[in-house]
C-alpha cells in the first residue's frame, strides 16, 4: 500500500530541508542586526518592526503586530564581593524584577542553605537582616528536566527570603555551565513580599562562596544592585500567515519568541526558534497552498512571564486551532517527538512519527506535550506537538552573555528545519480532524 499523499510530501520536503540555509541566515540576522531584545523596551520594538519587514519580504500574508502593554524592568550596576574572611570579588547578575540596594550597596552576613526547601524551613531569626545564599545545583540532561527541578529557587526564592526578613538573596545560577557567566531570569515577589535585591552568582563563584562558607567563619558580603522599574511599555506579537484552502479545518500555529534577555543576542533563546519555524513554513508553502492556514507567531515578552502567549489567547482564543507547536529549547538536534491530540488525529500523528524517524527522532508521549508561549493555549486542550531538542548544552547558555551565534550549530539547525518541515507538511495537509474538543 502506498503512503498517504501528505506523508509522501513530508518525506520529500524533509530531505530537501536538510540543505536549508534560511534558518541560519535569519538566526544570524536577528542577533546581528537587532542585538538584545528585552521585553517592553525600544530594542524589542525595533525588533518587531524589523520582523514585519523581513516576513513580508519572505512572502507571508497578513503580517502584523498585535501590541500589548507590559511592565518594564532594566538592570543597573551589578557588583558583589566577599568582605570577610577572604576578601575577593564575585561575578553575578540581577534576576528579572529584582529590587535594588541603596546606591552605595549593602553589606551583611551570609546565611547559607542548600535548597529552597531548607530556606522555607529556616526560622525568621536565622535569616533576618542577612544575605541569604541558596546553593542548589543543576545538572545537564538531554530532556532539560533539571530546569523544572531547580527553577523554583529563582522563581520563588526571593519571595520566601523577603518574607523572612532577608536583606537580599543570592542563588547559584540555574544553569549548567562552568564559566563565569551568571544566568538571569524572571521572578516575581508574591504574597505581599517586599522587593529585595536578588541575584544569581556565576556557578564558579557560587562554588567559591561555598568553599569560603565551609571554612566555618562568619562570611560577610557586600552587594550593589541598582535595577529599576520603568513603568509600562509596549510589547507585541508578530504574526504572519500562509493562507489555507479550507478555513473550516482550522489554523496550524508554529512559534518562537522574539524577545530575549539583555545579556546577549539571544541566538539560541530564541532567535533560532523563530528562524526554524519560519523556514519550515516557507518550505511547506513552496510546495503548494496547504489545506490549513499556517500561522507563524514570533511572540513578545516570553522571558518575563509568557505575556505574549496570554495576549494571543485574548485575541485568538476562540479561533479553531487544529495544531500548535513551538520551538524554544535552543538550536541543537531534535531527538524526541511528543504529542497531545484526540483520537481522530492519531493517524496523522503516526504519519508524523514515521516522517521524523529517519532524522533520528524517537516517538515519545502521545498524551502529553506543551511549550512556553503556547502553554496557556495547550492547557485548554488544543492539540499540541512538541519537537524536543537535545538540551544538554542549552542550559549552559540559557539567559547568559554566552548565548551568541557562534554556539549555533548549522548542521543541527538544518535537522531542526527538516523535522519541523515534515511535521508541518502533515499537520497542514492531513485530511483528518486534528483539533481537540475545545478548539
Amino acid at each position: 500500500m502506498s503512503a498517504s499523499p501528505d506523508l509522501e510530501l513530508a518525506r520529500r520536503l524533509r530531505d530537501a530541508a536538510l540543505a536549508d540555509t534560511l534558518a541560519y541566515e535569519l538566526t544570524a540576522a536577528i542577533g546581528t542586526e537587532l542585538g538584545p531584545r528585552l521585553a517592553g523596551t525600544r530594542a524589542e520594538a525595533r525588533a518587531r518592526d524589523w520582523a514585519v519587514a523581513r516576513l513580508m519580504r519572505l512572502g507571508f500574508a497578513n503580517v502584523r503586530i498585535e501590541p500589548f502593554e507590559v511592565p518594564v524592568w532594566v538592570r543597573g550596576t551589578e557588583l558583589a564581593e566577599i568582605v570577610r574572611p577572604c576578601p575577593q570579588p564575585l561575578v553575578l547578575c540581577a534576576l528579572g524584577n529584582s529590587g535594588a540596594t541603596q546606591p552605595g550597596g549593602l553589606t551583611a552576613e551570609v546565611f547559607s542553605c542548600a535548597t529552597l526547601a531548607a530556606l522555607e524551613a529556616a526560622a525568621p531569626e536565622q535569616v533576618r537582616g542577612k544575605i541569604v545564599y541558596v546553593s542548589h545545583g543543576m545538572t545537564a540532561t538531554r530532556d532539560g528536566s533539571g530546569y523544572g527541578e531547580h527553577g523554583p529557587v529563582r522563581w520563588h526564592g526571593p519571595s520566601v527570603a523577603s518574607a523572612k526578613g532577608a536583606a537580599a538573596l543570592l542563588i547559584r545560577s540555574v544553569g549548567t555551565n562552568r564559566h563565569r557567566q551568571p544566568h538571569t531570569g524572571i521572578m516575581r515577589f508574591t504574597g505581599g513580599a517586599a522587593p529585595i535585591p536578588a541575584a544569581a552568582l556565576a556557578i564558579a563563584d557560587a562554588d567559591q562562596l561555598e568553599r569560603v562558607v565551609a571554612l566555618g567563619q562568619p562570611v560577610q558580603v557586600r552587594l550593589v544592585l541598582t535595577p529599576c522599574d520603568l513603568g509600562s511599555g509596549t510589547s507585541g506579537n508578530v504574526i504572519a500567515e500562509i493562507s489555507g484552502t479550507d478555513s473550516a479545518a482550522g489554523v496550524v500555529l508554529v512559534a518562537g519568541h522574539l524577545d530575549s534577555w539583555d545579556l546577549s543576542t539571544g541566538s539560541s533563546d530564541n532567535a533560532a526558534g523563530c528562524a526554524i519555524v519560519t523556514a519550515a513554513a516557507l518550505r511547506v508553502a513552496a510546495a503548494g497552498r496547504p489545506r490549513r492556514t499556517i500561522r507563524v507567531v514570533w511572540f513578545g515578552s516570553e522571558e518575563i512571564g509568557l505575556l505574549g502567549g496570554h495576549d494571543y489567547i485574548r485575541i485568538h482564543g476562540a479561533e479553531k486551532h487544529a495544531m500548535i507547536a513551538e520551538s524554544d529549547l535552543g538550536s541543537d538536534r531534535v531527538w524526541r517527538f511528543d504529542s497531545k491530540a484526540p483520537a481522530s488525529a492519531q493517524p496523522a500523528i503516526q504519519r508524523i512519527a514515521a516522517a521524523l524517524a529517519p532524522l533520528g527522532i524517537e516517538a515519545g508521549s502521545t498524551d502529553r506535550a506543551s511549550g512556553s508561549d503556547i502553554g496557556p493555549l495547550s492547557s485548554r486542550g488544543v492539540s499540541t506537538i512538541e519537537l524536543r531538542q537535545d538540551a544538554t548544552r542549552y542550559f549552559g547558555l540559557h539567559h547568559t552573555a554566552d548565548d551568541t551565534l557562534d554556539k549555533v550549530d548549522p548542521a543541527a539547525l538544518r535537522q531542526n528545519v527538516a523535522a519541523w518541515t515534515a511535521m508541518l507538511a502533515i499537520a497542514a495537509h492531513a485530511p483528518e480532524e486534528l483539533a481537540g474538543p475545545t478548539a
